[in-house]
């Protein structure tokens, strides 16, 4: 798929396709009102006889228009103009995508990006059309053997934007657009491959690949079981001690800077490439979808190959925390005492709450890096679905700067993120009569429990945690990964790189 900017009159395109908007109720948009003017009316006489209202998600394609050069004009319902919103402007571009294949229109031109959205400028709609224009061409068919292909697939979209100072904005925003697509899709079809392809050592792989496309600023070392048992990490190699796969850990080192000394950002993913549930082994319904719990390594594999594209100033390490969580005669049990690297003990009174072993040992090794943040990512907690559903992500955090910032970005780049607390209170339900700590606090508090298990481990540095329990995937008849947050980390790191004095 090409993308392009530029500033023009819809009068002068000559193009398969001119895509405008109309309001509510038949109200043209500043655009159309333009080509309706050439036209004599034709199109607001069409409006008249009822063939578009304009509410959002209706779309009306047009041909052979009077005085128009372009072959076809396609109008995209955009609802109230004053409530027009981040949401809706998704809604609407998705629609355009999906016609303009319907209909085999294989180039462009589109004004919707035109459009006046509360609180964005030009920058940001040029970007999220780039993204959800990426986002709705999305199709996972490796695995098929029949492979459907459009006749006339969609090859090229022109984006109009008012004014011709803005045009370097919106080639910004199509490069910073199409790496944060990169990175959704790599993490997409990282997770929606089978666990019986994606294990801990295919996650390795994709480590060192990632790292021969991006030499010299990227390197990738992996960490294998037997010097997880040098290094002490007994609550790592317990979680997968059940499984014939190998717990391989994937360090991933970026310098923007060869010869910069400035402290890391350290991204840390949960890579459960299957959770049955161990001996506390889960239900059967919807087990499949247990693949998922690899999602936070795929966010970081993500977020990691969205940097090395933008050659972003700054130094990223990202860690995949490759595992597998099955029952067998060397699993741990219930009742087990787990020595973490730290050297805190842990009671595991449910080897369901795997994940969090599994990360301890990330967060204790992770310190040798002197890391200016650390951000562990994880599909922890049923509870966190509980708690905010499947429409935003936990966010926990020992820093409240880190944790501003985070939302901050997870709402520029709408892959929004919620704070709850952590409190004293909460950490007393980890307490137990045989180690340090249990490895679950009960069902009240879960996602919070979850993370003051976490926070025991990050004491010597900045730390936030995101759980996307709820939002790294969807089931149903739109079962899959979604690639979230690769949006909202990819973002926090270009605020970061601005600060960092990149224009």
């Amino acid at each position: 798929m090409e993308f392009s900017v530029k500033n023009g009159s819809p009068e002068e395109q000559r193009s398969a396709c001119i895509i405008v908007g109309v309001f509510e109720p038949r109200r043209l948009s500043s655009i159309a009102e333009q080509l309706d003017k050439i036209s004599n009316g034709y199109i607001s006489a069409l409006l008249r006889r009822g063939e578009l209202e304009g509410k959002v998600g209706q779309a009306l394609l047009l041909h052979h228009i009077p005085n128009i050069l372009s072959e076809r004009i396609l109008l995209i319902g955009c609802g109230k103009e004053h409530e027009l919103e981040e949401r809706q402007y998704k809604q609407l571009i998705q629609k355009t995508i999906n016609t303009l294949n319907d209909t085999g229109s294989m180039e462009a031109v589109c004004f919707l990006t035109a459009l006046q959205i509360k609180g964005k400028n030009s920058y940001w709609n040029v970007r999220q059309a780039v993204e959800t224009t990426k986002e709705t061409l999305y199709t996972f068919d490796q695995l098929k053997t029949h492979k459907v292909e459009r006749h006339r697939p969609l090859s090229k979209i022109v984006f109009n934007i008012p004014t011709h100072c803005e045009l370097i904005n919106g080639e910004r925003a199509i490069q910073h657009g199409l790496a944060i697509a990169s990175g959704i899709k790599a993490a997409k079809n990282l997770g929606n491959l089978p666990p019986n392809i994606c294990n801990a050592s295919y996650l390795a792989a994709q480590a060192r690949q990632l790292a021969d496309t991006f030499r010299p600023y990227f390197t990738t070392h992996v960490i294998g079981e037997q010097k997880m048992k040098e290094l002490g990490m007994r609550a790592y190699l317990a979680v997968g001690a059940g499984s014939q796969n190998e717990s391989l850990m994937s360090v991933m080192e970026y310098k923007g800077h060869l010869t910069s000394v400035t402290k890391p950002i350290v991204l840390v993913g949960k890579g459960l490439t299957f959770d049955s549930g161990g001996i506390s082994i889960k239900h059967s319904e919807n087990m499949d979808e247990m693949k998922y719990d690899m999602c936070g390594a795929a966010t970081v594999y993500g977020v990691m190959r969205f940097v090395a594209e933008l050659n972003l100033p700054l130094n990223v390490i990202g860690i995949l925390a490759g595992c597998e969580n099955m029952p067998g005669a060397r699993a741990y049990r219930p009742g087990d005492v787990l020595t973490s690297m730290s050297g805190q003990t842990v009671e595991v009174l449910n080897t369901d709450a795997e994940g969090r072993l599994v990360l301890c040992d990330a967060l204790t090794y992770v310190e040798r890096f002197n890391p200016e943040v650390v951000i562990d990512v994880a599909t922890l907690t049923g509870a966190c679905v509980i708690a905010l559903g499947h429409h935003i992500t936990g966010l926990m955090s020992n820093n409240n700067p880190l944790a501003h910032e985070l939302l901050s970005a997870g709402k520029q780049a709408g892959d929004l993120a919620w704070r709850l607390p952590i409190l004293d209170e909460y950490y007393e339900q980890l307490d137990s009569n045989f180690a340090d700590m249990a490895n679950i606090g009960g069902r009240a508090g879960g996602a919070i429990t979850a993370a003051c298990f976490l926070a025991r481990f990050t004491r010597k540095y900045s730390w936030a945690h995101l759980d996307i329990a709820g939002t790294a995937w969807r089931s149903g008849k739109t079962k899959g990964a979604t690639g979230r947050p690769v949006a909202l980390l990819s973002q926090f790191l270009l605020n970061q790189a601005e600060l960092n004095g990149d224009d």
